[in-house]
């Protein structure tokens, strides 16, 4: 499907994957209306640092309200689904607001894309769904075990989209990253945190369980493959992973950074920022042979260039302000 003058809907628009794919989508020619999250203030969130948000048509709502979701889509070709709550520490506080943002978001979306004819969707789901792997790399058909409150919420999420797929033909497909990283990520993840810390002058820097590994994606290459699903016709009910196809322990991606930074931080580890053992998924690998055959999708960033562009980013003031070194984000 061409996106040129597509209309597209971004829901999450205002995050970080979200923002970084408006611009994208921009820059094809679409025309992107894009959901931010309703607050007093009319903040947009990162939508605020686009240079072209001029040719945004910014929406201010909450994708739990279902008339207004339904409002949005009127109109719409395409929806790129990203609104969901992801931070999984915050997601032992508070369960249920997972549940009714997560899997009643994405049954309004479901419900609305269906009344009003959505000719595609893209619901995003996230690595976390498989827990720590019982084999790897981890492809589509890995079984779904939900270690958090988090990863809960995602599988019925993606259960509920995959039904109205299966019920009512909705042109669906369930996107899988595993995990994504880059510039204006949330301080709640590693490795915005490490980066974070180490920028504010922090001599120890804090960190919670380091043994676990991770299939690390950098910002472009998973906005790619968003581009390549919406592009490709004919795979509507498909999941796709897709990664880098390597993984790294936390313990040497700090060394990573660490390294990157040149600095001498001490290393204390946190119970605060420890995951409970049974909740901690140790192991993530993605097998993105599906995205290759599929969408001929090739990872372009490895890890230590990534890394460099996401420092580099941080080093700028303006961008380090926005975020609270002194708080430890659930």
């Amino acid at each position: 499907m061409e996106l040129r003058n597509k209309k597209i809907l971004v829901t999450g628009a205002d995050g970080f994957i979200g923002s970084h794919l408006v611009e994208r989508l921009i820059k094809r020619g679409a025309k992107v209306r894009a959901l931010s999250f309703y607050n007093s203030f009319n903040y947009w969130g990162w939508l605020e640092d686009l240079i072209n948000i001029d040719k945004v048509d910014v929406v201010s709502g909450d994708i739990r309200d279902y008339k207004f979701v339904n409002d949005i889509t009127k109109g719409v070709d395409i929806v790129f689904h990203l609104a969901s709550l992801i931070a999984i520490p915050y997601s032992y506080k508070s369960p249920l607001s997972y549940i009714r943002t997560n899997i009643e978001g994405a049954y309004n979306i479901c419900m609305a894309s269906l009344e009003n004819n959505i000719k595609k969707i893209i619901h995003t789901s996230t690595s976390e769904v498989y827990g720590t792997a019982e084999y790897v790399p981890i492809d589509e058909k890995h079984p779904l075990k939900p270690q958090s409150p988090y990863s809960a919420s995602k599988i019925g999420a993606d259960s509920i989209a995959m039904s109205f797929f299966n019920s009512y033909n909705l042109p669906l497909v369930i996107a899988r990253p595993f995990n994504t990283y880059g510039p204006r990520q949330s301080a709640r993840a590693i490795i915005p945190s490490i980066i974070v810390q180490i920028l504010s002058g922090k001599k120890r820097l804090e960190v919670g369980n380091t043994y676990p590994t991770r299939d690390f994606n950098f910002i472009n290459d998973t906005i790619n493959a968003f581009i390549k699903i919406a592009e490709k016709d004919g795979i509507d009910g498909e999941v796709i992973n897709f990664g880098s196809g390597k993984e790294i322990s936390i313990d040497d991606l700090i060394k990573k950074i660490i390294k990157i930074s040149k600095s001498d931080i001490e290393i204390v580890y946190s119970d605060e920022r420890k995951r409970p053992k049974s909740s901690e998924v140790d192991r993530l690998l993605c097998d993105n042979t599906k995205a290759k055959e599929i969408l001929n999708y090739e990872p372009e960033f490895d890890i230590d260039k990534g890394l460099e562009i996401t420092f580099k980013w941080f080093e700028n003031s303006e961008n380090l302000k926005k975020y609270k070194s002194d708080i430890y984000n659930v």
